[in-house]
This record gives C-alpha cells, sequence and structure tokens, in this order.
C-alpha cells in the first residue's frame, strides 16, 4: 500500500494536502488563478485596442446623425416673426420636449463619433478640439431641454450652431466646382 494513501484515508481533516503543498505543490496552485486573471486581463486590452468600424464616411455621418439630431434640437427654440405675430417654437408636450432632449444627446455622442480612429482630419488635435467642443455644447443643450428652460435652450443652441461653424469653418472640404464659382 502507497503510504500517502494510508495517510489520506486516515487524515480526513486534510494535513496529507497541507504536507504535499509544503512539498511544492503549493505555489503553482496558488500562482494557477493569477496566471488566469492576467490572461483575462491581456484578452480586454486587446479587445479595447482593435480600432472600431466606422461604416458611414464623414459627408454621411454629418447627413446621417450630426444634421438631423442639431435640427431636431435648433427646431425646439426660438421664435417665428410673420406679418400675423410671433410664435414660440418652443415645446409645449413632454413629447416634444423629449425630442429636443434626445436631438441634443445625438449631437453630443457626435463629437464622439467624430474621434474615431480613421475619421479625425489634420491637424488632428485641433479637429479633437472641436469634437470634444461640440459634445461640451450639446450636453449643455441637454440639460437646458431637461430642465424645459426656453431662453437656456435657445442660448446653448447659438453655442452649438458657433462650435459647428468653427469647425465647418476650418474642416468642411468644398468641392472644387464650387470653389470657383
Amino acid at each position: 500500500m502507497d503510504p500517502s494513501a494510508a495517510v489520506t484515508q486516515n487524515d480526513p481533516e486534510g494535513a496529507a494536502s497541507d504536507r504535499a503543498a509544503f512539498r511544492g505543490d503549493f505555489p503553482m496552485r496558488r500562482l494557477m488563478p493569477l496566471a488566469a486573471a492576467a490572461l483575462l486581463l491581456g484578452s480586454c486590452q486587446q479587445k479595447a485596442e482593435q480600432p472600431a468600424f466606422t461604416g458611414l464616411d464623414m459627408q454621411e455621418l454629418m447627413i446621417h446623425v450630426v444634421d438631423p439630431a442639431a435640427f431636431a434640437f435648433w427646431r425646439g427654440s426660438g421664435w417665428e416673426i410673420t406679418e400675423a405675430g410671433e410664435r414660440d417654437l418652443s415645446p409645449t408636450t413632454e413629447e416634444e420636449w423629449k425630442v429636443v432632449e434626445d436631438g441634443a444627446a445625438t449631437v453630443a455622442e457626435a463629437g464622439n463619433l467624430l474621434m474615431l480612429p480613421g475619421r479625425p482630419r489634420e491637424p488632428v488635435a485641433e479637429w479633437n478640439r472641436y469634437a470634444k467642443l461640440l459634445t461640451e455644447r450639446a450636453l449643455e443643450a441637454k440639460a437646458a431641454a431637461e430642465r424645459k428652460d426656453k431662453q437656456a435652450v435657445f442660448d446653448t443652441g447659438g453655442r452649438l450652431y458657433e462650435a459647428c461653424v468653427a469647425c465647418h469653418d476650418k474642416f468642411v472640404i468644398v468641392p472644387e466646382e464650387d470653389q470657383l464659382k
């Protein structure tokens, strides 16, 4: 009979396994969970480094995401003045306020989309500064809509527009045929 088997049969408290640990098995058992954790963390980091898929080019991103969201926000502020008089364009229902808030939230996230790999234009630092400004201004606009503050929606809408115009002045590429006119 194997002497270690006799000890195990007579040792229900596990002293034999404790002795095995002191013979050298213990450090390996203790390192295995650490090694597994390191592998898991390493694989997470690799996934984070993979570039994002940007399925829309810049023009499509502007046409399908940024512009509709910005206009949804801007349509919820200001006044229309006609011969018949002045009409407040501010939302009057919860649903209308939600449209304004959603527009601002989408524009805020669009600032992040503009910084995804493959999208920034040179100089990248300046591009990213404008993208971050867009997000910052859109978040201010969203907060104004959440408060249902008509004047703040109007004011933040103006600041959001200024951010858009400043970026477009620097980065919008005008087709050659339009430059010749």
